[in-house]
C-alpha cells in the first residue's frame, strides 16, 4: 500500500466515523423531544388569532393550568392542620408510677405533697405535652393550630395551650403554692414521669391531606362538540387560552395512545432532514473540516447540548428564551468560520424549534440573533468585544419582541418578564470566554485569545529568543509585520500570520552563529569549509524549531509556519556554491534540501514570501523605487515557478496583491533619510 492508498482508505474512515456521530447525535436528539404529537397553533395570552375559525371537533372538559391548580393546592393546604392522636395510656402509667414511688401518706405533709404532684400532672397531661421538636417544624411551616384525635373526636387546638416536657416541669415548680417546698419538689424527680402524649399521626395526616386533594376539581367547565372556541383575529385572553390549552392536551393524549409510533417516526424523519442537510453542507463545502472528527464532535456535541438544555427548560415550564443559543455560532466563528457557524446555528434552531412552543417566533428572533452574534464576534481577541456583542444581542431581543407586541397592537399588554428573560441570556453568553479556554485545551484548538496572548513578545520563549538570537528575532518582527498586512489585504487571519511569523525562525536558536542576521564579524562556516554540513545545519532549524515549539506548547497552527516555511526549497546559497565550485561532481541534491511540507493555508503561504522578501530586502546595495520592485517580483515569481504554492488555497490575484503591499511596506522601510547639515564654525 502506497502513501496515496493509505490517505484514502484514512479518509474513508474518517468519513464513516463522522457520519456514526450524526447518528448517535441524531438519537440523542430523538430522546429530547416530547413523545406526543405537536399542536399545530402557536398562541399567547394578548396576542391576536392568527388561523381561521376553531370550533371543538369533540366535547371536552376546559383544565385548569397547572398554576390554578397549584393554587388551590396551596390555599387548601394553608387551611390544612396535621393529626396528632392523644395518648390516654401514657397520662396513666406516668401518674401511677409517681403515685406508686411516693406510696402510702403517712403524715399530713407527704399527704400534701402527694395530692399536688398527682393533681399537676393529671391537669398536664389532660391539657396535653407534645414534643419541642414538633412545636419547631409547625412553627417552621407557619401553622400554630393541630387537630388532636382523642377517642376518634378531633379537636383543633392551638400548640400555644400545649406543654412541652420542659415548660411541664416549670409549671409544677413554679406553680407550688407557699406550703410546698420547691427544693423538695425538685427532689422527686418529676422530669422522669413526663412523657409526650400529644403525637404526630403521619399515616393519618397523609390520608387526610390526600382526601382533601382530591376535592379539588381539575376542571371548570365544559365545552359541547361543534362550540365556537376563537374567530381569526379575536384576541386571545385567558379564558380562550385555558380553552385552547385543553384541546391541545386532549389532542396530543388521543394521539399518544393511538399514533405515538407515528409520531416518532415523524421525529426521526424531521431529525434526519435537518441533519442530512446539515452533513451535506459540511461535506461539500467543509471537506476537510469533516475529514477532522474532532471537529464534527465538538460540534455535534455543542447542538445536542443547546437540544438537551431546551427540553428541560421546556419540561420545567420555563421560557426558552434564557438559553444562550447564541454561544454556539460564537464558538464555532472563534474556532472556524462565519459561515459553518450560522449553518450550524440554524440546524440547532431548527431542531429546537420542535420542542419549544412558538415555534415561528423562536425561529424568527434566533436567527437575527445568530447573524448578529456572527457578525459582530469574526475575530474575538478582547473581552470587551464579548460584553459589547452581549449587549447587542439583547437589544436585538428586545427590539424584535417590543415590535410583535406593536405588529399585534398590542403595546399597552407589554409583559416586561421576557425582557428578564433576555438578560438572563446575554449574562450566560459572558461565559463564552472562559468556555473557549476550555475548548481549545479540550481540543487542541486555538483562537484569537490564544494568538494575542503568544503574540506578547514579553512571553518566555519570545524573550529567549530575543537574548540568544537577536538578529533572527529582529528579522521575525519585521516579517510578523509584512505577514499581517499582506494577510489583511486578501483576507486571511492578519493576526494567526502575524504570531505564526513571529516563531517561525525560532529554531535558530540552537546555532545562532550560523546565521548571517547573527554574525557580527565571525562566520562559521568559513571554518567549516563544507558546504554539504553547512546547509545541513541551516536546514535544522526546521526540526530544531518543532522541538522548541513541542517543548514550550505551541499550538499546532503555529508549528505549521515553522514547518512549511521553506517548504521543499533548496539551500540555494550553498547549493550554488558547491555546484559552481565542483561543476562536474554529481551532488546529492536531498542534503540541500528541506524536508517541507509546502504550505497549505493562505496564512502560510504568505509567510514564505514575507520571509523571502525581508531577507533579500537586506542585501540591496541602494533602496529605491525600481530595486525594491525586482526585488519583491523576482523572489514571488520563482516561488511560483518552483511550484511552491501548489497546495496553499491562494490565488494569483492575492499574490499580486500581496507584491503591492509588500512594496510599499518596503518603500516606507527603506526610505531615503534628510542629510542633516553641519553647522559652521566660524
Amino acid at each position: 500500500m502506497n502513501f496515496n492508498d493509505f490517505k484514502y482508505n484514512s479518509s474513508k474512515f474518517s468519513i464513516a466515523l463522522t457520519t456514526l456521530l450524526f447518528i448517535v447525535a441524531g438519537f440523542l436528539i430523538f430522546q429530547t423531544y416530547p413523545n406526543i404529537s405537536k399542536f399545530q397553533y402557536s398562541y399567547e395570552v394578548g396576542s391576536p388569532w392568527q388561523y381561521e375559525t376553531i370550533t371543538a371537533p369533540f366535547a371536552f372538559e376546559i383544565r385548569k393550568s397547572k398554576k390554578q391548580l397549584q393554587a388551590e393546592e396551596d390555599s387548601l393546604l394553608a387551611e390544612f392542620h396535621n393529626l396528632y392522636d392523644f395518648k390516654e395510656n401514657i397520662a396513666n402509667e406516668n401518674i401511677n408510677k409517681i403515685q406508686d414511688k411516693l406510696g402510702p401518706s403517712l403524715d399530713v405533709v407527704s399527704g400534701m405533697y402527694k395530692k399536688y404532684i398527682v393533681n399537676e400532672l393529671s391537669n398536664i397531661y389532660k391539657i396535653g405535652i407534645i414534643s419541642a421538636e414538633s412545636i419547631e417544624n409547625l412553627n417552621t411551616n407557619g401553622d400554630s393550630i393541630i387537630i388532636i384525635l382523642k377517642e376518634n373526636i378531633s379537636n383543633e387546638t392551638a400548640i400555644n395551650d400545649l406543654y412541652t416536657t420542659k415548660s411541664a416541669y416549670e409549671q409544677i415548680i413554679q406553680n407550688a403554692p407557699q406550703f410546698i417546698d420547691r427544693n423538695t419538689l425538685r427532689d422527686y424527680n418529676l422530669n422522669n414521669y413526663l412523657q409526650e402524649n400529644i403525637v404526630f399521626n403521619q399515616t393519618k395526616t397523609e390520608n387526610l391531606k390526600k382526601e382533601n386533594l382530591r376535592t379539588i376539581s381539575l376542571t371548570k367547565g365544559r365545552i359541547q362538540s361543534g362550540e365556537k372556541i376563537i374567530d381569526h383575529g379575536e384576541i386571545v385572553t385567558n379564558k380562550s387560552f385555558d380553552i385552547l390549552n385543553s384541546l391541545k392536551e386532549v389532542l396530543q393524549e388521543n394521539s399518544q395512545k393511538k399514533d405515538s409510533k407515528l409520531i416518532s417516526m415523524g421525529q426521526i424523519l424531521i431529525i434526519c432532514c435537518i441533519l442530512s442537510a446539515f452533513f451535506s453542507f459540511l461535506f461539500l463545502f467543509r471537506a476537510k473540516f469533516t475529514l477532522e472528527v474532532k471537529n464534527v464532535a465538538f460540534m455535534l456535541g455543542m447542538i445536542v447540548l443547546l437540544c438537551i438544555a431546551t427540553s428541560w427548560v421546556v419540561n420545567h415550564e420555563f421560557s426558552p428564551y434564557i438559553i444562550p443559543y447564541a454561544i454556539l455560532p460564537i464558538m464555532v466563528t472563534t474556532f472556524f468560520d462565519t459561515r459553518t457557524a450560522l449553518f450550524s446555528h440554524l440546524t440547532t434552531i431548527l431542531l429546537c424549534a420542535y420542542i419549544v412552543p412558538n415555534e415561528f417566533e423562536f425561529i424568527s428572533i434566533q436567527t437575527i440573533v445568530g447573524m448578529i452574534s456572527i457578525s459582530t464576534l469574526k475575530n474575538i481577541f478582547l473581552r470587551s468585544q464579548l460584553v459589547k456583542s452581549a449587549l447587542l444581542i439583547f437589544v436585538t431581543y428586545c427590539g424584535f419582541y417590543i415590535g410583535s407586541i406593536l405588529v399585534y397592537n398590542q403595546s399597552e399588554n407589554i409583559d416586561f418578564l421576557p425582557i428578564l428573560y433576555f438578560a438572563i441570556n446575554c449574562l450566560l453568553l459572558l461565559f463564552a470566554f472562559p468556555l473557549i479556554y476550555i475548548v481549545e485545551k479540550l481540543f487542541g484548538y486555538m483562537s484569537d485569545v490564544t494568538l494575542v496572548e503568544l503574540a506578547n513578545t514579553n512571553n518566555e520563549l519570545l524573550r529567549k529568543f530575543s537574548e540568544v538570537a537577536p538578529g533572527s528575532f529582529q528579522h521575525s518582527m519585521q516579517v510578523s509585520n509584512l505577514a499581517s498586512e499582506a494577510a489583511q489585504s486578501i483576507g486571511a487571519n492578519p493576526m494567526l500570520a502575524r504570531t505564526g511569523a513571529l516563531y517561525h525562525d525560532i529554531g535558530k536558536m540552537n546555532n545562532p552563529a550560523f546565521f548571517t542576521e547573527n554574525q557580527s564579524s565571525v562566520n562559521p562556516h568559513i571554518e567549516l569549509n563544507d558546504e554539504e554540513k553547512s546547509a545541513q545545519i541551516i536546514i535544522k532549524h526546521i526540526s530544531d524549531g518543532i522541538a522548541i515549539a513541542k517543548k514550550y506548547g505551541l499550538p499546532e497552527k503555529i508549528q505549521d509556519f515553522i514547518r512549511t516555511h521553506h517548504g521543499d526549497g533548496k539551500t540555494k546559497y550553498f547549493y550554488y556554491t558547491l555546484k559552481n565550485k565542483y561543476p562536474d561532481k554529481v551532488i546529492d541534491e536531498s542534503k540541500f534540501t528541506y524536508p517541507g511540507p509546502r504550505p497549505y493555508s493562505k496564512e502560510t503561504a504568505i509567510l514564505v514570501i514575507c520571509d523571502s522578501v525581508e531577507a533579500a530586502s537586506r542585501s540591496l546595495k541602494e533602496y529605491n523605487d525600481q530595486n525594491i520592485n525586482d526585488l519583491v517580483e523576482n523572489i514571488i515569481n520563482g516561488h511560483i515557478q518552483d511550484g511552491i504554492f501548489e497546495e496553499a488555497p491562494i490565488t494569483l490575484k492575492q499574490i499580486s496583491t500581496i507584491k503591492t503591499v509588500l512594496k510599499e511596506k518596503l518603500k516606507t522601510i527603506y526610505h531615503t533619510r534628510i542629510i542633516y547639515p553641519e553647522l559652521n564654525n566660524k
